[in-house]
């Protein structure tokens, strides 16, 4: 073997999962978040009757919400309102 390459069952192998490791936190982007909110109610004002499949709607009555927790709170809220209206808007079309 040569010198260079290391003993693949040898003791110098990094521990996969180590019990002290820190656990990565994810902070998602408030304008990345912003905008896509904002793209999903656009697509719903613009909308006639409901624009998507019952798959995506649930998708959406999921993801609306979580997303918007990562706003301030005030503008979070005031999407929700706004996607909860359109969405009763849409069924009744």
């Amino acid at each position: 073997m040569p010198r260079d390459q290391g003993d693949l069952f040898g003791d110098d192998q990094p521990e996969l999962f180590d019990e002290n490791a820190p656990t990565p936190v994810y902070t998602p982007d408030p304008e990345r978040v912003r905008r896509r909110l904002h793209k999903i109610l656009t697509e719903a004002r613009a909308a006639g009757r409901m624009p998507w499949d019952s798959a995506t709607l649930s998708l959406y009555r999921t993801i609306f919400p979580q997303m918007s927790f990562a706003l301030p709170e005030d503008e979070g809220a005031q999407l929700r309102f706004e996607f909860e209206e359109e969405l009763e808007r849409l069924k009744a079309a």
